[in-house]
């Protein structure tokens, strides 16, 4: 009997320091002074040849989905992405993105799209599974709709996180 809870403890101590990892939450200041809050962007998508990420990014206001394909277009042909993000969710309704930027990170090595997701949607990001993501990035390979394959809970995931640090 001893040894069935003493188990049961580990367990319990193994799982409750995993799920506070998924939290982990990182910040940066851009250049104009704005922190922002954002998580390691998890794998949506992955082949030999092409691969696409995933991550929730807020400045405690606004939050965006943001995107990270690989390869992509030189940033000349980037900066013309301008389309919409429509996102399936596991309630059965689609959600439309608005285009925020088109961003060149560390030395132009990723390209980073970030969406805008409006207030009202919040809740049902923080609260349903992404299933499919109609994506059209012109200029890159990434033009058609994914089914989520890998990490469908990522954005609620990490949109729950974002917002129960906002509570605290």
């Amino acid at each position: 009997m001893r040894k069935i809870y003493l188990i049961l403890v580990i367990l319990l101590v193994f799982t409750g320091s995993t799920l506070k990892a998924q939290c982990k939450i990182k910040n940066k200041v851009l250049a104009d002074g704005t922190m922002i809050y954002y998580f390691d962007p998890a794998d949506f998508y992955i082949t030999k040849s092409k691969s696409l990420k995933i991550n929730i990014e807020t400045d405690k206001e606004n939050y965006f989905v943001a995107l990270q394909p690989s390869p992509f277009p030189p940033k000349k042909e980037g900066k013309k992405i301008k389309e919409d993000l429509v996102i399936h969710l596991s309630n059965k309704k689609q959600y439309k993105l608005t285009h925020y930027d088109t961003q060149y990170r560390h030395n132009d090595s990723i390209m980073q799209v970030l969406y805008l997701i409006d207030q009202k949607d919040i809740e049902d990001f923080s609260k349903f599974e992404a299933i499919v993501a109609e994506i059209n990035m012109q200029g890159t390979e990434f033009v058609r709709d994914y089914t989520f394959k890998l990490h469908k809970d990522a954005i609620m995931e990490q949109l729950k996180c974002v917002l129960e640090k906002d509570k605290e």
